[in-house]
């Protein structure tokens, strides 16, 4: 009855233990895989070999870096419109001369710096956006040389 009573435990324990094993051993995609479970409940399993980049939209800011990729119609300070195209890998163009730059975004806007030496900001304001204007030598800290209109010719619903 004792060897019975130990069958009984052993037994009990290994079964106890097999879901709680099997929980941590996972599929074989487990380690190269993610898993995306939404509101109602369903699950995607996507290969992390197929994710280039995974962007994530803040509620807090209603928007980040991605808000600011794309084409802007802007003021040039003089009166003028001009053209400022943001890639997402971080470079920028000009439509006025053969500008280029970077940007980055930071502290909520759109920080670009060009080859000729100009700094270039674009925020949002209210209910749009603006462009400011940062002539050579000055920083995004210094006041801008000139404060114009930003409108993103992308449509994108925000």
């Amino acid at each position: 009855m004792r060897n019975f009573a130990v069958l009984i435990l052993v037994l009990g324990t290994m079964m106890l233990a097999d879901p709680v094993a099997d929980s941590q051993r996972g599929g074989p995609d487990d380690d190269d895989s993610i898993v995306i479970i939404f509101k109602d409940g369903h699950q995607q399993r996507v290969s992390m070999s197929d994710i280039e980049r995974i962007e994530f939209k803040s509620n807090g800011f209603r928007g980040g870096m991605g808000r600011f990729v794309g084409r802007w119609r802007v003021g040039n300070g003089t009166g003028d419109a001009l053209f400022i195209t943001l890639t997402p890998d971080g470079e920028a163009r000009r439509s006025n001369g053969d500008a280029r730059g970077t940007w980055v975004f930071s502290n909520g806007e759109a920080r670009i710096s060009w080859s000729d030496g100009w700094h270039d900001s674009i925020r949002r304001t209210g209910n749009g956006f603006e462009k400011a204007a940062y002539a050579p030598g000055r920083s995004f800290d210094d006041r801008p040389a000139n404060v114009t209109e930003a409108v993103n010719m992308d449509a994108r619903p925000y």
